[in-house]
């Protein structure tokens, strides 16, 4: 994989090299000792309820409290210095967001978000604390890519996008990489599908150790918009989603992204709101964990046994736990 020249420019260009396993370990390498090693967790409870031998990789106890911190430091860290000094631009809707925000305070950058106006206000405070600074716009009415690359061609800053590049892939991978270098071979990986970069680096890795491993995303049922892509054989466009899990709310499959999933994956599950909810539910009150609506779907879709046949051994990336407390009381209630 050849890095672009002026670092991630979130074109979506399929003219890129596909995301190999051993870009996936590269970025594992430039992440040592600046991402955690999230921890797997296992609970009999959980193996009982789900009658199968359930491995979580928890990315709620990434930095930043999701698995964006990986894709985002492995693409910064690849910008020249003169380029870091210029800085560097986003669009999320949170995760994304707080994790270039980190990134580019860590390699002593300075980062410029597009976040629309009704993100979480927790995720919005922790972006702003990382020393960001914010631009909103109206999710429903706006168009946060075309807001993005405006935003950095004027400012001359290197656009960071949220998964629609492989340097971004290749760190999400590292999620899948290091569960199964602590499980050994599992039968399925189940994965939370946004714009696709995690599965995508998750699939690239795992189906590369582990041949046969059945690789199955998860989408809200409001967000299906990966599903319908791969029943239709191409990129299909959803309106944009009312879901609580904000983090999936995305209306079209990256280009890159879904050239990637739609020759590694196995099948798209789809979860509702309230199953989400039971998830998010049954993480705290059993497992000791919180998670994000968006960090339970793959969990939700075990519990409400979408996975058929069910596999004796199975991972479940739990994505990110980046809920406030009124939130989630909220969502509780």
């Amino acid at each position: 994989m050849t890095p672009s020249p002026s670092g991630p420019t979130g074109s979506g260009s399929t003219d890129v090299p596909a995301v190999t396993l051993d870009d996936v370990r590269d970025a594992a390498r430039r992440l040592a000792g600046v991402a955690h090693r999230t921890p797997v967790l296992r609970s009999r409870t959980l193996d009982a309820l789900a009658g199968a031998e359930v491995h979580l990789k928890c990315e709620n106890f990434q930095r930043i409290g999701a698995f964006k911190f990986r894709g985002a430091y492995n693409a910064l860290s690849r910008l020249s210095p003169r380029q870091l000094a210029r800085g560097v631009a986003a669009y999320s809707s949170g995760n994304h967001a707080q994790a270039v925000a980190l990134a580019a305070r860590e390699l002593g950058s300075r980062a410029v978000i597009v976040m629309p106006e009704d993100a979480p206000r927790s995720k919005k405070d922790a972006t702003a604390g990382y020393g960001a600074e914010i631009v909103t716009y109206d999710r429903y009415t706006g168009d946060r890519v075309a807001l993005g690359r405006r935003l950095a061609e004027e400012r001359g800053l290197a656009l960071i996008p949220p998964y629609e590049h492989p340097h971004i892939i290749a760190g999400q991978g590292t999620t899948a990489l290091e569960l199964i270098e602590e499980t050994g071979p599992l039968d399925a990986l189940l994965v939370p599908v946004g714009g696709g970069g995690l599965m995508a680096g998750a699939a690239t890795a795992a189906t590369a150790l582990v041949p046969g491993i059945r690789m199955i995303g998860v989408e809200p049922a409001a967000g299906d918009d990966t599903a319908r892509s791969l029943a239709a054989g191409h990129r299909v466009t959803v309106p944009v989603p009312r879901t609580i899990a904000d983090g999936q709310a995305a209306e079209t499959p990256g280009e890159l992204t879904f050239a990637i999933n739609r020759r590694l994956l196995d099948s798209v599950v789809l979860v509702s709101d309230d199953e989400i909810r039971a998830a998010m539910r049954l993480a705290f009150e059993r497992l000791k964990i919180v998670t994000e609506p968006s960090g339970a779907t793959a969990l939700a879709a075990l519990l409400a046994g979408r996975v058929t046949p069910l596999p004796p051994r199975i991972g479940v990336i739990i994505s990110g736990g980046n809920v406030g407390v009124e939130r989630f009381v909220e969502l509780m209630g």
